[in-house]
Parts: structure tokens; C-alpha cells; sequence
């Protein structure tokens, strides 16, 4: 029985065509076929670092006919390197029905890894990055989008989007509204390109600063998940809970500050309000 060939799955540039990667440029020279989202993007980088290879194109509209295809040239034992635009394939785009395929074809499925535009954003976000989600694209239907964002209200994780910049007013609108206008949100636009932007704050300020400039290129949109609310009790209870700290051998600054950060207030509130009954928490 005939050896199979290998589908490598290629992360790309999400911008800066120097962002790629010895092992990428290694496997694109070798491999007998690449397929590719739009041959006119591809063509860019491939010119750059001098490399001819024979190109097909598989992208949303034309994946199922071109499946077929390129799984016959891999039954062959063809290599060949799956592209995308930007990043890494399979991730919000098509190449994830083919690397399904050839799995259960029993092909070989390699990654080569690189650029990518959540991870990229959610690193620049100031964000949580501990725990996050990826969301992708929001429908682009009102009302799908809408009850989307309504059912992750309580996400309690960072959430990632993709965003075309046509929608990203009514997006952010939808957002605004469903999650809470104060929401943090970090809004990046045209990653590791010359006119690369972040833009972060609350929803509500991000919002107005793009209806005042026209929202141009590709976006990804990092979200604060929901914060759980701060538990609350009367300033009195505070400050006895600031002094048991303090006898337990705190520093008073740390001490006002652990209560104000547990509670959700300033730290002045509480440091002025023990100052000023002091005397009545002394044991």
C-alpha cells in the first residue's frame, strides 16, 4: 500500500510578512501543492521569500469542490501546505472540514505553528489571560448576534471576537447594551501592520471613539468577562475587618488596601472613615 502524503497546516503572517518562521519557508519550498484562501494574497508572500509552487485556491465558497481534489493528491503521497490569509487555518475559516477529512482519511496532519490574531490581541489587551474563550465571528444577522451576546452576559472568562469593520459599530452598540457600557474591552485593529491600533477602555468610550473614526481593516475584539459583584457591607464592618488584620500582623497600608480591592471601594473611603472612629475598634 502506497504512502500517504502529509497535510501541513501553515499559520501565515497576519500582517508583517517578516513574521515568518524558518520551519514555514522550509515547508512551503517543499511542498508539491499549496493550497491557499485567495492565490492573490498568497502570491505576495511566496514572491518575497522567492518560492514557486503550484497554487489552488480553497476558501468558503469553493472548499467542498476542491476537497476531493486535494485529498486525491495526498492519497498520492503528495505534501501539501494549507494557507490561509492570515494565521493559522482551520480557526474561523474553512480548512477545519479538510483537516477533518483527512484524518479520517488516515492521512498525516502536521501544524506548523506562527502568527495569530486572537492570541496577539489578547496578549496586547491588559486583559485576563488566564482563562479566555474564543468566540469568533458574531453573526451578522441583528438578532443571531444579539442573542449570542445576551447568552455570554455571564461569561465570567475573556472573551475573543473577529469583527469586519462594516459591523463594528453595531457590534460595539450590541454590546453597550447587552453587557453593561462600562465593560472593559480592548479593540485591535491591523495587528503587526504599519498602521497597527489598540484601542482599550470601556465599551461605552471605545464605542464613541470609533463612530468618530472610521473603522477601517481587520479587528479583533478582547472582552472583560463578567466580574463577580463585590460583596457588601456597612463601612463599620470594613474598618473592624481592617483592624483584625492589622493585629494579625498586616501592614496597615496593605490592610486597607486588601479591603478596598475585596469590597470594590476606594481605599480612601475606608482609611478616612477608620481614621475618624479609630478609637471605637480597639479592643
Amino acid at each position: 500500500m502506497a504512502e500517504t502524503g502529509i497535510l501541513y497546516i501553515c499559520a501565515t503572517p497576519i500582517g508583517n510578512l517578516e513574521d515568518v518562521s524558518i520551519r514555514l519557508l522550509k515547508t512551503l519550498r517543499q511542498a508539491d501543492l499549496i493550497a491557499c484562501e485567495d492565490t492573490r494574497h498568497t502570491i505576495k508572500l511566496l514572491n518575497r521569500y522567492k518560492i514557486h509552487k503550484p497554487l489552488t485556491s480553497y476558501h468558503q465558497h469553493s472548499h467542498l469542490a476542491k476537497e476531493d481534489l486535494i485529498l486525491q493528491e495526498l492519497a498520492a503521497g503528495k505534501r501539501v501546505a494549507l494557507v490561509s490569509d492570515a494565521g493559522m487555518p482551520a480557526i474561523s475559516d474553512p480548512g477545519a472540514d479538510l483537516v477533518l477529512r483527512a484524518l479520517e482519511a488516515g492521512i498525516k496532519v502536521e501544524a506548523i505553528p506562527g502568527p495569530s490574531a486572537l492570541i496577539t490581541a489578547l496578549a496586547l489587551s491588559g486583559l485576563d489571560t488566564q482563562s479566555f474563550i474564543f468566540i469568533g465571528f458574531l453573526p451578522a444577522k441583528s438578532g443571531q448576534r444579539r442573542e449570542l451576546l445576551s447568552s455570554l452576559a455571564d461569561q465570567p472568562r475573556t472573551m475573543i471576537f473577529y469583527e469586519a469593520p462594516h459591523r463594528l459599530l453595531k457590534t460595539l452598540a450590541d454590546m453597550e447594551e447587552l453587557l453593561g457600557a462600562e465593560r472593559p474591552i480592548a479593540v485591535a485593529r491591523e495587528l503587526t501592520k504599519a498602521y497597527e491600533e489598540i484601542r482599550r477602555g470601556s465599551i461605552r468610550e471605545v464605542a464613541a471613539y470609533f463612530r468618530e473614526h472610521e473603522p477601517r481593516g481587520e479587528f479583533t475584539l478582547v472582552l472583560a468577562g463578567k466580574q463577580p459583584e463585590a460583596p457588601t457591607a456597612d463601612m463599620e464592618q470594613i474598618a473592624r475587618e481592617v483592624q483584625q488584620l492589622i493585629a494579625n500582623g498586616m501592614d496597615k497600608k496593605e490592610a486597607f488596601k486588601t479591603k478596598a480591592r475585596e469590597y470594590g471601594i476606594r481605599k480612601s473611603e475606608i482609611y478616612n472613615y477608620y481614621l475618624k472612629y479609630h478609637d471605637q475598634f480597639k479592643d
